[in-house]
């Protein structure tokens, strides 16, 4: 492959430790899928079930070696953590005898477990590591151990950082390493920008876009809808599946609905593939995660669909939305505020209007394209950093 005036093209690997439908994975797939100037090959560990990237990144070849990586094991007792362990070495020997890893110009993970592993592979090479931040550098988010592998083994080797918000960029910071080259770009998140939309009195849907989790927010969501609307037209949907052993909370947050009497007013139809459409039904767009939210690509999405949308005001989240100009802000964790926030946007169809309209044109909302093309610019950016640290 070469580029536009005949040079060999960028040679990137990109790396994950899973296939499940989860927001990274469904991140790099599109990037992948969309027009990109290098040469990408996307590295994975053996895994079943789900395959975000089956049939889903064009032409980009798919390597798939080593060991599987368990879910949850970062948070998990003694001999998770030791079955962690192994796992991780085991990967890190298998990518670093790779071909399409010692020949890449530069590598990519995706995640933080494929960010332990790479790290150790590129210890003693030569090829520039970019490490991909897209959850919160604490405890909280990683895990006992994915806190110690990031902070003493991926940070402080990575030649370039990658964040999806300036919240997750700052809670990194404390453990680069002198002259790393950091960026914050947003996912790619399939974003088109919609029309704005004129809001009537007809009864509201609210909607949550997020897979099923705990700290996502949606018994939050269902507690706040059953307040601000305990009977009426009103409906719920909760799309997302539940992903990385979630199925119980699935199970629960269905009784738990049962129990406040609204199951008739609240969908879950699992997964959607076709966001657009999805979106295009919603009168309301919520994001209410009980920790702070790295940033979350549904917000983007209802923004980029002319949503009105109510967000946790802490987090990723309040880097795009003003409270009162293109969405609305809640305390975090806040039940009574978020019902408060839904009944005034179902009393108020000017305020929805007024807000679908400041949504879709909010500033920095990027395309695929224009994703892969942010991140084209760090890679060269990276690679040329490496070189010039080389020949001192």
């Amino acid at each position: 492959m070469t580029d536009r005036i005949g040079r060999r093209a960028m040679r990137v690997a990109h790396l994950d430790h899973t296939t499940t439908t989860g927001g990274a994975e469904y991140a790099l797939a599109r990037m992948l899928r969309a027009e990109h100037d290098w040469a990408a090959v996307l590295l994975l560990p053996p895994t079943t079930g789900e395959d975000v990237y089956a049939g889903a990144v064009g032409d980009v070849p798919v390597r798939v070696r080593g060991v599987a990586q368990s879910a949850g094991a970062s948070s998990g007792g003694a001999m998770r953590l030791l079955a962690l362990g192994g796992s991780v070495l085991a990967q890190a020997a298998v990518t670093r005898v790779s071909p399409e890893f010692r020949t890449a110009d530069v590598v990519h993970a995706n995640t933080s477990r494929a960010a332990a592993y790479t790290a150790l592979a590129a210890w003693t090479t030569k090829v520039p590591l970019v490490v991909h931040l897209r959850d919160m550098i604490d405890v909280e988010a990683l895990g006992t151990a994915g806190y110690a592998l990031m902070t003493r083994l991926v940070l402080p080797r990575a030649d370039g950082v990658i964040a999806n918000s300036r919240a997750t960029l700052e809670s990194a910071h404390p453990f680069f390493r002198a002259g790393v080259d950091a960026e914050v770009i947003p996912s790619a998140s399939g974003l088109r920008r919609s029309r704005p939309r004129a809001a009537t009195h007809t009864p509201i849907r609210v909607g949550m876009l997020a897979r099923i989790d705990p700290w996502k927010g949606q018994d939050l969501l269902v507690d706040a809808f059953a307040s601000a609307f305990p009977d009426g037209p009103e409906t719920l949907e909760l799309a997302g599946g539940a992903p990385f052993g979630h199925d119980d909370h699935l199970d629960a947050l269905k009784h738990r609905v049962a129990a406040l009497g609204i199951a008739d007013r609240v969908l879950f139809p699992g997964h959607v593939g076709d966001v657009d459409t999805l979106l295009s039904t919603w009168d309301v767009g919520v994001q209410a995660s009980i920790r702070p939210e790295p940033m979350g690509q549904n917000v983007l999405q209802y923004l980029a669909a002319g949503l009105p949308t109510v967000v946790v005001d802490e987090g990723g989240p309040t880097e795009w939305v003003v409270d009162g100009a293109n969405g609305l802000r809640v305390p975090p964790r806040d039940a009574s505020s978020l019902a408060s926030a839904l009944r005034a946007l179902a009393a108020d169809p000017a305020l929805r209007t007024r807000l679908s309209a400041a949504a879709v044109g909010t500033p920095g909302l990027l395309s695929d394209a224009d994703v892969a093309a942010a991140h084209a610019a760090f890679y060269r950016r990276v690679i040329e950093r490496r070189g010039r640290s080389r020949r001192r």
